[in-house]
């Protein structure tokens, strides 16, 4: 069988204009930042805690929650250290669907689904 590997890059080079919401994922804060780095992001908006950018096979990704954390919630909302729901964006589905496999393919890695 033929390994599925990827291009990753987190360097936050890459600008997101372009990419939409494309999906969603239950993962842990911690999960992503060992998968991913810590969030690399420096776009400030108050309905997002915490977001990833990057680029998976050339093609543009985010991560990020949406409208769950304090930010937007105040008191109410969770820390990202809380927060389990994140958003895919990406320009294509298909590059969604490679970052949800990357994270599967980690998560089963670690023992876990």
């Amino acid at each position: 069988m033929k390994r599925t590997k990827f291009k990753i890059d987190m360097k936050g080079k890459t600008s997101s204009i372009g990419t939409s919401y494309q999906g969603e994922l239950k993962i842990s804060y911690a999960d992503l930042v060992t998968i991913f780095g810590p969030p690399n992001s420096t776009r400030h908006c108050y309905k997002i805690d915490a977001e990833w950018i990057g680029a998976i096979d050339g093609e543009v990704f985010t991560i990020y929650n949406y409208k769950t954390g304090k930010s937007y919630l105040g008191t109410q909302g969770k820390t990202v250290e809380e927060i389990t729901d994140w958003h895919i964006g990406a320009k294509k589905r298909l590059t969604a669907e490679k970052v949800l496999f990357l994270i599967l393919k980690h998560t089963l890695k670690q023992g876990r689904s």
